[in-house]
């Protein structure tokens, strides 16, 4: 039975007992009797940040390439890439707040733009659909972030 079917069965339950006017304690104790052997939401998550490793790690000579445009501290390792383009508002801020994090902690990020050839198709290969978007050695953040959470993905 799919995890999808179970809920549908025990929101009937739910609604069956309520309906009947069972005691609370004995809606709970049905709730808690039903298979709940499938995959949790955990697992999911899980499952996709492999996948986005694995994506990272087909892409990083490409993403944490030097030899493109970077900000932060010039002779820092690079550790981020951000996918950025012209007509992108958000872009500019994003980018100034991820240089000035940067070189505080001494790391280099590539900056993508998607307008030119080539990256748009790399950002896809990423499964990226907003801009700005990040990618780090293990995660991929999608869409723009204040410096305070980039910190937590870029000190690990």
């Amino acid at each position: 039975m799919t995890r999808a079917a179970r809920g549908r069965e025990a929101l009937v339950a739910v609604l069956v007992l309520s309906a009947t006017a069972a005691p609370a304690q004995d809606v709970l104790d049905r709730l808690k009797s039903l298979d709940t052997d499938g995959p949790t939401l955990e697992d999911a998550y899980a499952v996709e940040a492999e996948a986005d490793r694995d994506l990272i790690a087909a892409e990083a000579d490409t993403l944490f390439d030097a030899s493109r445009p970077t900000v932060g501290a010039p002779d820092g390792p690079v550790r981020a890439a951000v996918f950025t383009a012209p007509d992108c508002a958000d872009c500019g801020p994003a980018v100034d707040e991820l240089a000035a994090l940067a070189q505080r902690l001494g790391v280099r990020a590539t900056v993508i733009d998607v307008s030119e050839a080539g990256n748009a198709d790399l950002m896809r290969r990423l499964t990226l659909d907003l801009l700005p978007s990040y990618v780090l050695p293990d995660s991929l953040v999608r869409g723009a972030m204040p410096a305070i959470v980039l910190e937590r993905y870029l000190s690990d």
